[in-house]
């Protein structure tokens, strides 16, 4: 006679949601608020080209476009609204040049040319991230990209030239997700806060005083909404990291830096990401307002080059 285990799961007698590990701030539990966005995801097609989710709520494998070749306005499109739902985009076998490079990008949107970042020198959209042992990666923290500048990047393409043999994946984190998944004291105590970026925290230390000077001078603190409301689908968003985020109107400085880790934090939760190992002319495509990245920092001394175009967006409101 067939044994049957009547032995409940211990899970079975909680309610499905987070819960506290005493007496740490540890949560564990299903992340249930991930729940109707995953299921939006699942359903997403698209004209001329497919989209494996990679994450949750976040990333996307497209199959079906070659982004060396002009693109029709109509996949220009479909590729847009691609990006609106999955936040980034990754593709396989993309041997782009410099030049088509930028093509792909000025698609969709004005190029910015970054002030601090080395370009390539026949491209001056294209920002050259050469890592190697004399030059180490100290982009492996939750960051947007140029938020301390007043119209920071909406989206960026990055393309892999030369990947070490291990190492040098890429993390995304939505920050769709980090809003929607704040404590309804938290949310509402953020939701009208504004904060003040800065460029001199992350790029401070690369130039001399003078140097310093001239650059405040062209980019000064900006202000921007803790909670921003994305420019194209409306929806709200966490805008806070701990490279740019500098301080908080009406907090005292110990104070806002308390709350600008927490806020930070909520990026660090593995269920609002997904990671991409990349390949040799593998590209990332993200929208820089609905994410933020980390790039792992793994590989030294090995070398690994990426170049990036970054299309400017709106004012964070």
């Amino acid at each position: 006679m067939e044994m049957t285990n009547t032995k409940k799961d211990p899970a079975s007698l909680i309610t499905p949601g987070r819960v506290n590990i005493p007496p740490f701030s540890t949560k564990v539990g299903p992340v249930t608020h991930l729940a109707a966005e995953r299921a939006r995801l699942a359903s997403c097609s698209y004209d001329g080209f497919t989209v494996a989710p990679l994450g949750a709520t976040i990333g996307g494998e497209v199959d079906g476009v070659d982004l060396t070749k002009p693109m029709e306005s109509e996949l220009v499109a479909e590729l847009r609204r691609a990006l609106l739902d999955f936040k980034v985009l990754f593709f396989r076998d993309q041997p782009l040049t410099a030049e088509s490079h930028v093509a792909f990008a000025r698609q969709f949107g004005e190029l910015e040319i970054h002030p601090f970042n080395g370009s390539n020198t026949s491209q001056p959209e294209l920002v050259r991230f050469e890592k190697e042992s004399q030059v180490g990666g100290f982009e492996n923290g939750w960051h947007s990209d140029v938020s301390w500048r007043e119209i920071p990047s909406a989206a960026a393409v990055l393309h892999a030239i030369l990947i070490p043999p291990v190492g040098g994946d890429t993390a995304f984190s939505d920050m769709h997700a980090a809003y929607e998944g704040l404590d309804e004291d938290l949310r509402a105590k953020v939701e009208n806060m504004v904060a003040i970026h800065d460029f001199t925290k992350a790029f401070g230390h690369s130039v001399d005083d003078a140097a310093k000077a001239d650059m405040r001078a062209k980019f000064p603190p900006v202000l921007h909404p803790i909670v921003r409301t994305h420019g194209e689908t409306g929806r709200k968003l966490l805008y806070v990291n701990r490279f740019f985020t500098d301080s908080i109107v009406g907090l005292e400085q110990d104070e806002a830096n308390a709350l600008i880790d927490l806020l930070s934090s909520q990026a660090e939760l593995l269920e609002y990401q997904c990671r991409f190992r990349w390949q040799k002319d593998s590209v990332a495509f993200w929208d820089n307002r609905a994410c933020q990245h980390f790039a792992l920092s793994d590989y030294w001394p090995e070398r690994r080059i990426m170049e990036r175009a970054s299309i400017i967006g709106e004012r964070p409101v």
